[in-house]
């Protein structure tokens, strides 16, 4: 019986007749009791006329009004002022008609009608208003007790969208959860009364989870970079609390949040940072109205870049790619999400020189982004062919191609794994640097040779740590780990390593292209540096798992070419602060163009030969502080020193 209830409702012509029949009895019992209940007099003083007037009045005023066209069961404050004012627009109506028609037309004993009409106001929308309320009441009473269990959650915040998120549990959660209290550190708030919830402090939140065990922490997503609310998030964390984040209020203010928006907190929404900003309008200066070629553009940061690009209204996006399938993906969201752009989209290998030109050629891009590169640190290891080939040759014929065809400027995508490398990927990053470095100091000379407009192609690097949920990322492992019952694969207790979003990086990629002039490698603030275990240990957390317990951490040991600890500088660089607090300018030796052109060409012709021993043993002559850790590699470092 209270399934058939909860799942069933009402007619709406039967809502429609409930309400007729409390709104009629309300004007009768006003009537009589105006008129003192004088049943005599009343019969001689035309009652049924009073009576069958106002009933269609209010019939009609409340269908047109649509009154009974909710379900009763979530109604609110929209549906109340809606009962207040078919009443009042009733009593209105009907005083009229009885003033200035019925009452001369049939010449009506003289009744004080707009007193009734007061009284029954009062009357007859509380009596509605009631109904409601109890079958709510009602409704969620059942529900609760059909329910089983239920669970105890706070909401962070008490601002009018706490607020919404509270009704939102109330109706959606159909009875399934305890709104306990808001967790708000505003001193005006705290210890106050919202809707009936108390209002507690953050540092409140170890006591309450004690008295009251609290199962589950709703926060609105947007607000999760708050130092505050950091802090709270992750006592909650330690105390086995599980957050889960409601999407921003754009997403749903128009309409009505529901249970299946709301998600489990991430680990890369506890890794976020303050919001970064740039100058949007020089960034716009700069690409409004310009073709851009974007290497890499399928892939995380590549395609970061191709959706920020967008954005600032350029002429031409060019993508880049060798991989079918995520390029064909990302074509379909862009055309979704900036119809009417301009989009060029080539499947080619930046290896390949005659392609590339064939689109330099077609398109002329005044700006080149260059995110493509093999990046995986054992797998390069196991192919530096491969990686020099694509690091290396692909950065050389995109830069050489900028200068021909008068590139503005070429921003180089590189990694902190090129700062006193330890692998061959690192050690292939740091000399593309070289390479577009010293093309910079010499483009001017090289370009106007040529016999053009003598202009001189801008090469600027940006160099930053690892990305959150980029692709071959650990959180992604970690996720899928979890998600087997695991272990948990860490290669060493103590390694460490820097994070950034995704879009975080890719706007101070665009920033730094904005400032450069040309030869500079630019550092991005990276934050703190965090502990791996330490990371897969909240990971565990979050999933509501206790580490050691549900899930194991077992070590696996570094990996070829991976080393603890991520570096941005080595020992002889040094840095200059830019406009930008997260961005500094790193101070690095400048390379001869004559000696590195040289340098690489027969590093490139000894990959292509396969000579493998030979050309890392280049590698490392080129770049001294590559030394070889957890690799077959090291054997030439012994022959080096």
């Amino acid at each position: 019986m209270k399934l058939y209830l909860l799942n069933k409702s009402l007619p709406k012509w039967i809502i429609l007749l409930i309400d007729q029949v409390i709104a009629s009895w309300s004007f009768v019992f006003s009537f009589l009791l105006i008129r003192q209940f004088e049943f005599t007099d009343l019969l001689r003083g035309h009652f049924t006329i009073y009576v069958g007037l106002y009933c269609l009045v209010y019939l009609c005023t409340s269908y047109l009004m649509r009154i009974h066209t909710g379900l009763i069961r979530y109604s609110g404050t929209q549906d109340i002022i809606r009962i207040f004012t078919a009443v009042l627009t009733s009593s209105l109506i009907y005083g009229t008609v009885v003033a200035i028609v019925v009452g001369p037309m049939f010449h009506l004993q003289t009744v004080n009608i707009f007193v009734v009409l007061l009284v029954n106001f009062f009357i007859s929308s509380s009596l509605l208003i009631m109904l409601r309320i109890g079958a709510k009441a009602l409704f969620y009473y059942i529900k609760r007790s059909t329910s089983g269990e239920r669970e105890t959650v706070m909401i962070y915040g008490s601002n009018g969208y706490s607020l919404l998120v509270k009704q939102a549990l109330e109706t959606s959660g159909m009875g399934k959860y305890i709104i306990a209290g808001f967790i708000d550190d505003n001193p005006n708030k705290v210890d106050k009364t919202i809707q009936q919830v108390r209002v507690y402090r953050g540092k409140d939140i170890k006591k309450l989870h004690k008295t009251i065990h609290i199962d589950k922490l709703f926060v609105l997503s947007e607000d999760l970079k708050t130092d505050d609310k950091k802090k709270v998030i992750e006592k909650c964390v330690e105390l086995g609390i599980k957050v889960l984040t409601v999407p921003p209020t754009a997403e749903w203010m128009t309409g009505h949040l529901r249970l299946n928006q709301i998600q489990d907190l991430k680990i890369e929404d506890l890794l976020q940072r303050p919001p970064i900003v740039i100058e949007n309008k020089k960034v716009s200066r700069d690409l409004s109205g310009k073709r851009v070629l974007i290497t890499g553009g399928a892939g995380s940061i590549g395609s970061e870049i191709v959706r920020q690009v967008l954005s600032y209204n350029p002429e031409m996006v060019i993508i880049c790619d060798q991989a079918e399938s995520p390029l064909h993906e990302l074509q379909l969201e862009m055309e979704e999400a900036y119809p009417g752009s301009e989009l060029k989209l080539c499947i080619a290998d930046i290896q390949n020189f005659n392609r590339m030109y064939s689109i330099f050629k077609e398109y002329t891009p005044h700006f080149v982004y260059h995110a493509a590169a093999y990046k995986h640190v054992p797998m390069m290891e196991n192919n530096p062919a491969e990686a020099i080939l694509t690091n290396v040759q692909g950065t050389k014929n995109l830069a050489d191609l900028s200068m021909t065809f008068d590139v503005e400027k070429f921003v180089m995508v590189s990694t902190d794994k090129a700062v006193n490398p330890t692998n061959i990927m690192g050690a292939s990053k740091r000399i593309a640097e070289i390479y577009i470095q010293s093309l910079n100091s010499v483009g001017k000379d090289v370009q106007q040779s040529k016999d053009n407009k003598g202009k001189q192609t801008r090469f600027i690097t940006t160099r930053f740590g690892n990305v959150l949920g980029s692709n071959g990322s650990v959180i992604p492992r970690f996720r899928a780990q979890i998600q087997k019952g695991g272990p948990i694969t860490v290669t060493h207790p103590d390694i460490t390593r820097y994070f950034m979003t995704i879009p975080e990086a890719v706007q101070l990629v665009l920033e730094a292209g904005t400032m450069g002039k040309g030869g500079e490698i630019f550092i991005f603030d990276m934050g703190e540096p965090v502990k791996i275990v330490n990371l897969a240990k909240k990971m565990i957390k979050l999933a509501g798992l206790v580490p050691g317990v549900d899930i194991d951490i077992v070590y696996s040991g570094l990996r070829p070419g991976e080393k603890l600890y991520e570096e941005l500088l080595n020992e002889e660089e040094t840095t200059i602060p830019t406009h930008h607090h997260k961005i500094k300018i790193s101070k690095v030796r400048e390379y001869a163009y004559n000696e590195v052109v040289a340098d690489v060409n027969e590093l490139l012709t000894l990959s292509k030969e396969s000579e493998e021993l030979a050309a890392v043993k280049k590698m490392k002559v080129m770049v001294p502080e590559f030394l070889s850790k957890n690799s077959r590699f090291e054997q030439l470092d012994t022959v080096t020193e």
